[in-house]
């Protein structure tokens, strides 16, 4: 009897531990996809040639039969000393000059630390830090590609940080592997905006750019540089390219960077407007924006992260897609549409078939911060429906039910005791 109720402890407590993993994903320095967190574990995509192979074609349906020849399966890297993936505000960050991967927030036990994956070696370490008087469970952020220094806001309501109106640095030197000496979150003053704006924040050409600003029109963005410590004092339009119609939209959205093979700073990054219903590229050296295919799975709280060459969507249910991407070629990318990323799928499959409405429910917290390594949702209550290849993510609705069913399992058999 004592036995068995132990059981029943121990398996609520893994079905706490399920729901509230919050995965990640993030690309190294040549461009191999990371899913951390993911159903518990962590994988290693491999490049993008590997997710487009005929095998995407055979990911529509799982079934014993068929699963064998659903494609190679991503490679489970999950080993010692990494992040739970329980923070509530999880995200990953790649610093491009030291192929190493951040995490910010992936361990609720640890909020202050910021954990290191080297990927040389590979390995994890946590380093942690001296917050300035803000929370970690509401934040958004960058990491500055050739500083290595995060930007961030926080939220009362966003590494640089703004906090209640306050922008942080956050000094990451060379470090691919953690030291024992904590290192300083430094607050830099304060911001134009006040602590109502939910920012939304992306990095390109070593400038933060901010979206969804009140008062500055709908395909325009605010500027901090910096390496000045600086708001730019007018804004900057980007209106879309060979004079088409339509703008960026005023709205709360995702952000990702895309990177440069040749390791210099960001040129362009993707918004992805909650809706979902288009993703806009942001040129900011020639200040205009191409307007593509929006995600299938329309999901609020999705979370993306870019390479060189793809925009990666982690959807809150688990499943992974991804948009081709090639800079300049204005016709290709108006032609790409989202998909599956297979090697992903092959590992760690659904437990219905590609493409079935997710009966999870998106309830993000009002005020939730955007970055641009990856991003939460800012405030919603949605049904996203989750299309693509359909992961045991940490909401997804079939581990409730799973756990649901095996605890009243339990539970029988305790009542016929």
């Amino acid at each position: 009897m004592a036995f068995l109720l132990s059981a029943v402890a121990l398996y609520l407590l893994s079905i706490t531990q399920a729901v509230v993993a919050k995965p990640c994903i993030a690309f190294d320095s040549t461009w191999n996809l990371y899913a951390f967190g993911l159903d518990g574990k962590d994988y290693n995509a491999s490049s993008q040639a590997a997710w487009t192979s005929s095998a995407q074609s055979r990911l529509l349906l799982f079934t014993p039969a068929n699963f064998s020849n659903a494609g190679t399966p991503a490679a489970d890297i999950t080993t010692t000393g990494r992040p739970p993936f329980d923070g509530a505000n999880t995200t990953c960050y790649l610093a491009q000059y030291f192929n190493a991967i951040y995490v910010i927030n992936g361990d609720a036990a640890n909020p202050n630390s910021v954990y290191i994956y080297n990927v040389a070696t590979p390995g994890w370490s946590m380093q942690q830090t001296t917050p300035g008087g803000f929370s970690f469970a509401n934040f958004g952020a960058i990491l500055d590609h050739d500083t290595n220094v995060f930007s961030l806001r926080h939220l009362t309501q966003i590494p640089d940080a703004l906090s209640s109106g306050e922008m942080y640095f956050l000094d990451m030197g060379d470090l691919i592997t953690a030291n024992s000496t904590a290192i300083s979150w430094t607050d830099v003053g304060p911001s134009p905006y006040g602590a109502s704006y939910d920012p939304v924040m992306a990095i390109a050409n070593n400038h933060i750019h901010f979206l969804d600003v009140p008062s500055v029109p709908a395909g325009s963005a605010d500027i901090f540089v910096i390496h000045f410590s600086w708001y730019q004092p007018f804004t900057q339009a980007y209106p879309l390219v060979n004079g088409e119609s339509g703008t960026i939209p005023n709205t709360q959205g995702q952000v990702a960077s895309f990177f440069q093979e040749s390791n210099t700073v960001q040129q362009e990054f993707a918004f992805i407007p909650q809706d979902s219903s288009n993703t806009y590229v942001i040129n900011v050296m020639t200040n205009d924006t191409q307007q593509l295919a929006g995600p299938t799975t329309k999901d609020p709280l999705a979370t993306y992260f870019a390479g060189v060459t793809s925009l990666v969507q982690l959807s809150s249910s688990g499943a992974v897609s991804f948009l081709p991407y090639t800079q300049g070629d204005d016709a290709g990318n108006s032609a790409a549409t989202w998909t599956p990323v297979a090697a992903l799928a092959a590992a760690v499959p659904a437990s219905t078939s590609s493409g079935a409405s997710s009966s999870a429910t998106a309830s993000a917290s009002a005020g939730s911060a955007k970055s641009s390594g990856t991003a939460t949702a800012g405030s919603s209550s949605s049904t996203p429906q989750a299309a693509g290849a359909g992961i045991n993510g940490a909401s997804s609705s079939h581990h409730i039910s799973n756990a649901l069913a095996g605890f009243f399992a339990i539970a029988a058999l305790v009542c016929l005791l």
